[in-house]
């Protein structure tokens, strides 16, 4: 059995006796090598590293910090499908979905070269005669990253670049579900020569993600995942006094207006919808149709919907892979029953869903559920599977309050043609990423990954420049040198 290896000090170290976590193809269900189920141990030791090796790195010059990201960029361009075949074996997700997932990681490196402009400070001469202010910014100490399994290449990717490239140290702990890629990746780093312990990897779980929290030495905490863990992840590190940023779950909403072109919009929900199976935190989860769109676009998306094509991501044509655990389908069934339960009628149904030749896989189909109530259970549940919920509204205004009522806030789209109801949708609606005739509000690297209310705790959020403003302390400098006090020449 392969026994997942950990990072640490610039070595790959095993992991102590104990209890291990399975990581598993959800295709297959062959059991690809196991890891630590607590990892404490080894979480203390890489902060015991980085905390060693932040003094000299933080005195490299930023000019110098990005050389190594350069490197980086060329090595992971280099092995680009490699790596996305391993993100689609540990995960699920078609190759063509692994490779642009390892797309927008890279370009979150490149952002990153810009470090020596995007870290620079500010000056005023004679803030009062003869005295002069400055503010720089200088990194932290040492960051953890906590990652989920959804992107388990481009969420470290958010933070590890940024936060090196600040001149702070990092534990990176990924989720126990999917190690092989950053496996994979810190092969890649391995070979930059960076000083031993800039960057650390370990693998466990909820152990080492409190050695990050506990441990007075770690300064700032970034971590994706569910919300209920975002809360308890944010209140841990923020009562010992780190800096956290907390991305949490979403319950993603699309306004469909009677104006919007249905073929387009169809198209485009549903590879919002049912794109990586539903299992991104962009994925657009409800439809809250207006007017005489409903109809319309319930056929058209039962339609597209139906016939997507389930199965393995590695094999050719599949347009939709598994889910990732059997016990996420199980909740994923469960959470369609429930629906059905209080009165939605799921008019395409992908429960108990058969893929030949992969009897053991996590497959859910795509599932369309009509007529679910704002009020509902469901309605404020993050499904995170290919579930599509459709409510009705009869005004933008109404839709714009179903949104509202929510208590995610992650992002939410409209498709429309007409110019006052998407000004009116994206000055009014209540998510922190929004989109216009866009499925997938994702920003650019070069913009923060926004998400409000329960969607996210904290105030900076990752990429851009939330990124180097969480990973930076601001020091301000104000100075004064009185003539008499100068030598004389």
């Amino acid at each position: 059995m392969d026994r997942v290896p950990n990072y640490i000090g610039g070595r790959w170290t095993g992991f102590a006796a104990g209890e291990v976590s399975p990581v598993v193809n959800p295709a297959t269900a062959e059991v690809l090598g196991v890891v630590a189920s607590d990892g404490s141990a080894e979480a203390a030791a890489a902060v015991e590293a980085a905390a060693a090796a932040f003094p000299a790195w933080r005195a490299v010059p930023p000019g110098e910090r990005i050389q190594y990201l350069f490197k980086l960029k060329t090595l992971l361009e280099d092995n680009f499908d490699a790596i996305a075949r391993i993100v689609t074996t540990e995960n699920g997700k078609t190759l063509a979905e692994s490779r642009g997932e390892l797309r927008r990681g890279i370009e979150n490196v490149e952002v990153a070269c810009g470090i020596p402009t995007l870290m620079q400070g500010y000056n005023l001469e004679d803030i009062a005669r003869g005295i002069d202010e400055t503010m720089v910014r200088q990194p932290l100490g040492v960051v953890g990253v906590v990652t989920p399994f959804n992107f388990p290449v481009m969420i470290p990717l958010w933070f590890m670049p940024y936060a090196i490239a600040c001149g702070n140290t990092l534990v990176l702990k990924p989720s126990e579900k999917v190690p092989l890629a950053m496996r994979a990746m810190f092969e890649l780093i391995e070979q930059l020569d960076l000083p031993r312990g800039v960057v650390n990897l370990v693998n466990g779980g909820k152990g080492a993600v409190d050695t990050l929290l506990e441990h007075p030495d770690v300064r700032a905490v970034s971590f994706v995942g569910s919300t209920p863990v975002a809360k308890y992840v944010y209140a841990q590190g923020a009562r010992r006094g780190k800096r956290v940023q907390c991305q949490g779950g979403a319950k993603n909403h699309v306004v469909v207006m009677p104006d919007a072109d249905f073929e387009t919009t169809t198209r485009i929900v549903s590879d919002s919808a049912f794109g990586c199976a539903g299992q991104r935190c962009l994925a657009v989860a409800a439809a809250v149709t207006v007017g005489e769109a409903h109809d319309i676009f319930r056929e058209a998306i039962v339609d597209i919907a139906g016939s997507l094509k389930v199965g393995c991501g590695l094999d050719d044509g599949v347009q939709m892979g598994p889910v990732i655990t059997a016990q996420s389908r199980a909740r994923i069934e469960g959470a369609i029953a429930g629906g059905a339960g209080e009165g939605a009628n799921p008019v395409l149904d992908g429960r108990g869903a058969k893929v030949a030749g992969y009897a053991s896989g996590n497959f859910v189909g795509p599932t369309v559920l009509d007529g679910v109530s704002p009020a509902s259970a469901l309605a404020t549940t993050e499904i995170f599977g290919p579930v599509l919920s459709l409510t009705p509204a009869a005004t933008l205004d109404e839709a714009l309050a179903v949104i509202a009522r929510n208590p995610y806030g992650n992002a939410s789209s409209i498709f429309t043609a007409g110019g006052a109801a998407a000004r009116k949708f994206r000055n009014e609606t209540t998510t922190g990423n929004v989109g216009v005739n866009i499925g997938v509000a994702a920003p650019m690297a070069y913009f923060p990954f926004s998400g409000w209310k329960d969607s996210f705790m904290g105030v900076m959020h990752g990429q851009g420049r939330d990124a180097v403003e969480f990973y930076t302390d601001k020091k301000v400098i104000v100075e004064r040198w009185p003539k008499e006090w100068s030598r004389k020449f």
